[in-house]
């Protein structure tokens, strides 16, 4: 398409709450999909620590 101002391009022919309210929900959708991945990762590697630091503690306790 070819728009002759901004304003034509904001407007997206008539379309705008569609389209631009189909990038809102895009982008929203990215950003909590980052959060939820951060506090997936984080988790993860509190699972990870606690584990080995647990097996660490048994294995001085078994040591002769």
């Amino acid at each position: 398409m070819n728009w002759g101002s901004w304003k034509d391009f904001l407007a997206m022919g008539g379309y705008a709450l569609y389209v631009w309210g189909a990038y809102l929900v895009s982008l929203g959708a990215l950003c909590a999909e980052i959060v939820v991945l951060r506090k997936r990762r984080r988790d993860a590697l509190g699972t990870v620590t606690r584990y080995h630091a647990r097996n660490a503690e048994h294995s001085h306790e078994t040591a002769p």
